[in-house]
C-alpha cells in the first residue's frame, strides 16, 4: 500500500475543523464525512478553533467503522494518556474531567476493575429496579402535560436522577450537580460560572462535582448504604482501593458521560419515532423481543458522542497514510456510524438490522463504554413507557448546540394530550 509522502499537509480539501461546520445539520455534516469515507478515510486537518492559546499542529481523522475499530483496540500504537479531546484543551483540564478514559495500560485496567466491581448482581438488579421505578414517575409527570419542552419535561430527568440515585446525592445537591455536568461540555446555564470565561466555567464545574462526589464517598465509608457509592468506597482489586478523590474524579466522569449521551439518544430517538411511525409499530408488535436490538439502533442513529481521540504512541501507518509518534487521531463515531460499507441504508432509522456493529459506545478494546449496560437499560424503561403511554405525543423541531463532541438536544418542543 502506498503511503503518504506528506502526512502533516491538509490531505484534502473538507472542512471538519471549523465551528461554521460543527453548526451545520447533522445530516449536512454527513455529506462532508461520505467525501472522506469515500476518497480519504484517513485524512489530516487543522486543529478546531479553540478560542484559547495552544500548540497544536492539526489531527487525523479516521471516519471508516473498520478504522475505529481499529485504533480502539490497537492500544499498543494509539493511547489515552496524552488526551481524548478532539479540542486542544489544556491537559491538566481535560484530565480532571476525564478520570480513567485517559489513562492507558495496565494503570486503566486497575481502576476499570475497582468500579466494575461495585456492580455486582444485586447492586445492577437494585439500580434496574429504580430505573423502571423512575421511567414511570417521570412519564407520569409528562401525561396531559400539554405544550413542554421534551427535554427538561423528560429526556433529561432518568439519567441525573439514576446517577444520583446511584451516587447517594441528597436532592438538595442535585439541580447543582445537573447543571455542574452541563457546565464540563461547555452547555452553561448561565446561573452556573459565566459564558464569557468558558476555561474558568468549566473548572468551576469539575470542581464542584469533585468535591460533591469526595465528600459523599467520605460520608459513606461512615455511613453505609445499600447504593453504587458503598460498593465503590469499598471495591478491592488486588489490595488496590479508590480514594474519595479518586470517586471525586468518577463523579465527574460519571455525571458528564452518564447524564448527557443518554439524556441525548432519548431525544433523538423521540424525534425518530415521530418522523418513522412505521418503526414504532413494528417495535410495538413485539416490544419485549425486540426492544433490546431497538435499542442498538437507536445509539446508532443518534450517535450522540460523536468522536473520540487518542494519541499515536509509535511511527505507525492507517488508511494508507504514515502517521507519526504524537500525532492526534480523532475517530469520528457519528461517520462510522453512516459508514455504508457496513450498514445498508445507514441514514435510515431501521430497528429491524440484522446486525448493528455500530461504534456508539466506543469501537471495541478496553475503553469500550463502562456505563453501556446502564444506558441500555434506560432506554429500555424510558422509550417502552413513552410509548406505551404517550402513544399520540405531537413532536416539533429540535434545537441543537453547536459543538463537535456531544450532539446535544438544547430544547425539543411538544405537544402531550
Amino acid at each position: 500500500m502506498k503511503l503518504a509522502a506528506t502526512p502533516h499537509e491538509r490531505t484534502i480539501d473538507v472542512d471538519i475543523s471549523s465551528d461554521a461546520f460543527w453548526a451545520k445539520s447533522f445530516d449536512e455534516r454527513d455529506e462532508s464525512f461520505a467525501r472522506l469515507r469515500r476518497e480519504a478515510p484517513v485524512s489530516w486537518h487543522p486543529p478546531t478553533e479553540f478560542p484559547f492559546p495552544h500548540e497544536e499542529t492539526g489531527f487525523w481523522a479516521v471516519v471508516k467503522n473498520d478504522d475505529i475499530n481499529t485504533v480502539s483496540r490497537q492500544t499498543q500504537r494509539f493511547g489515552s494518556r496524552f488526551g481524548v479531546s478532539l479540542d486542544p484543551v489544556p491537559f491538566d483540564l481535560a484530565k480532571a474531567a476525564s478520570f480513567f478514559l485517559m489513562m492507558d495500560a495496565p494503570e486503566h485496567a486497575r481502576y476499570r476493575a475497582l468500579v466494575t466491581a461495585a456492580f455486582t448482581r444485586h447492586q445492577v438488579r437494585l439500580i434496574d429496579e429504580q430505573i423502571r421505578s423512575a421511567a414511570r414517575e417521570i412519564i407520569d409527570d409528562l401525561v396531559g402535560a400539554g405544550d413542554v419542552d421534551f427535554v427538561e419535561h423528560c429526556a433529561s430527568r432518568l439519567p441525573m436522577r439514576t446517577i444520583a440515585d446511584m451516587m447517594g446525592v441528597p436532592e438538595s445537591e442535585r439541580v447543582a450537580a445537573a447543571l455542574a455536568g452541563d457546565a464540563v461540555i461547555g452547555r452553561s446555564d448561565p446561573s452556573f460560572g459565566d459564558p464569557a470565561d468558558p476555561i474558568g466555567t468549566i473548572t468551576a464545574a469539575i470542581d464542584h462535582l469533585y468535591k460533591l462526589g469526595a465528600d459523599l464517598a467520605h460520608h459513606r465509608r461512615a455511613h453505609p448504604s445499600d447504593d453504587l457509592l458503598t460498593n465503590l468506597v469499598n471495591a478491592e482489586v488486588d489490595g488496590q482501593r479508590l480514594t474519595d478523590d479518586d470517586i471525586g474524579a468518577f463523579m465527574v466522569l460519571f455525571t458528564v458521560a452518564g447524564n448527557d449521551t443518554t439524556r441525548n439518544t432519548t431525544s433523538l430517538t423521540t424525534v425518530a419515532f415521530d418522523r418513522n411511525p412505521d418503526q414504532r409499530a413494528y417495535l410495538l408488535e413485539d416490544f419485549d423481543g425486540r426492544i433490546m436490538p431497538a435499542v442498538e439502533e437507536f445509539v446508532r442513529h443518534g450517535s450522540p458522542v460523536m468522536q473520540f481521540t487518542r494519541t499515536a504512541l509509535v511511527d505507525t501507518e492507517l488508511g494508507g497514510q504514515r502517521i507519526a509518534e504524537g500525532d492526534k487521531v480523532c475517530m469520528f463515531y457519528c461517520s462510522g456510524n453512516r459508514d455504508e460499507s457496513v450498514f445498508e441504508r445507514p441514514h435510515d432509522f431501521d430497528l429491524s438490522r440484522p446486525k448493528n456493529p455500530h461504534v456508539g459506545f466506543g469501537g471495541g478494546g478496553p475503553h469500550f463504554c463502562i456505563g453501556a449496560g446502564l444506558a441500555r437499560s434506560q432506554l429500555r424503561a424510558l422509550i417502552g413507557e413513552l410509548l406505551t403511554r404517550v402513544p399520540k405525543i405531537e413532536v416539533g423541531e429540535p434545537e441543537f448546540a453547536v459543538g463537535n463532541f456531544i450532539r446535544v438536544v438544547n430544547h425539543l418542543p411538544v405537544h402531550v394530550p
